[in-house]
């Protein structure tokens, strides 16, 4: 499928993507890579360029938004106001022509899913973000859709908030078995939320896949880099050998590394490595380079260390807090180390070097 807005530019260029039924599945990326417009196509918001939209087999992209059956939970709520949390719940049933009977079994139902049983006489103004937030979803799912798309439902939120509102979400999913396909620019909610997660950049998904496989195998350093915290460090490949791969890097020294995205010998690869994989003075490690510690942070259950290596200056290690600080400090010259499998090699970045 494709979507283009001017008949030139394609926002969307290749989306070929099966969801399966009761699936969680998030669309993650940077701003205009094409997640929400491909969510806008579900819809019925917007119409495909090119391409075929089908829901239970059956084709759907000529239809409707209000024919598709599918519920919507968007950033800003968009509840009634003048309405009651159990009239903004019963609205959908009623256009629907529901009887008074089952609209008001469904309204008590899904208010129970969301934990807001008895809150159905109040006005949205009367409750918390959060509360409003499940109202959203409650709203979304009291039709009983197949299909549940959710636009950015917690960015409003603050952080503690919206860290709750992931696992409600999630639970609610895991409880009731809808399709929920989700949008975001939050890996964490990515990751914390979903059974697979479709990366964007430029249109294109990069890599579709689940939390544990996206984050500990990258297949690309766009993904690498978007996905969690991570070093990069650029060079040659000198010797290609059963999978792993030795890189010769620009400012001097050899590695070995994990070969999942290269060319070959004598081709550029950028070194992608997270920063919990990398050890500080230790020995037995399959690589090890040279550094210097330029800041030490203290964030509590990690101290945050930003080295000098390879000539990186924003080389990141993540070492765990035993309330010693390992003794480290800055300006301090110290050996990093890693072991092959956590070291990725990849599509270079750039040509000019880390």
């Amino acid at each position: 499928m494709q979507k283009s807005y001017d008949g030139e530019t394609l926002v969307v260029k290749d989306l070929n993507l099966d969801i399966a039924p009761g699936e969680f599945l998030t669309m993650l990326g940077p701003s205009g890579s094409g997640k929400t417009t491909c969510l806008m196509m579900l819809a019925g918001f917007e119409p495909p360029t090119h391409g075929e939209i089908y829901l239970d087999g059956n084709a759907i992209g000529q239809l409707p938004p209000h024919k598709r059956g599918i519920g919507m939970v968007f950033q800003n709520y968009a509840l009634f106001p003048h309405m009651t949390v159990g009239e903004n719940l019963a609205y959908p049933l009623k256009v629907r022509g529901m009887g008074k009977a089952d609209i008001k079994a469904r309204v008590e139902r899904a208010l129970g899913m969301v934990e807001l049983g008895g809150f159905g006489g109040r006005r949205p103004a009367q409750l918390s973000g959060g509360q409003q937030q499940r109202v959203a979803v409650a709203r979304a799912l009291v039709f009983e859709p197949n299909l549940v798309l959710m636009d950015e439902p917690l960015g409003a939120l603050d952080k503690q908030l919206r860290e709750q509102m992931q696992y409600e979400i999630k639970h609610i999913h895991d409880n009731i078995g809808v399709t929920v396909v989700y949008v975001t620019h939050d890996q964490t909610e990515a990751l914390t939320m979903s059974d697979r997660v479709a990366v964007f950049n430029d249109g294109v998904i990069q890599q579709l896949s689940p939390p544990v496989e996206l984050y500990e195998h990258p297949k690309n350093s766009f993904v690498a880099q978007f996905i969690g915290e991570n070093n990069k460090l650029s060079g040659k490949i000198v010797e290609v050998n059963n999978g792993s791969c030795k890189v010769e890097l620009d400012r001097g020294g050899e590695v070995l590394a994990t070969a999942v995205n290269i060319d070959g010998v004598g081709s550029r690869t950028t070194l992608s490595l997270r920063p919990e994989r990398i050890s500080i003075n230790e020995t037995g490690e399959d690589n090890t380079l040279s550094g210097r510690i330029e800041e030490l942070i203290y964030l509590g259950d990690t101290i945050r260390a930003r080295l000098n290596v390879a000539g990186n200056d924003q080389f990141i290690v993540k070492v765990p807090n035993h309330g010693d600080d390992r003794d480290l400090t800055e300006g301090e010259d110290v050996t990093v180390g890693w072991r092959t499998s956590d070291c990725h090699a990849l599509d270079p970045i750039d040509t000019n070097g880390a």
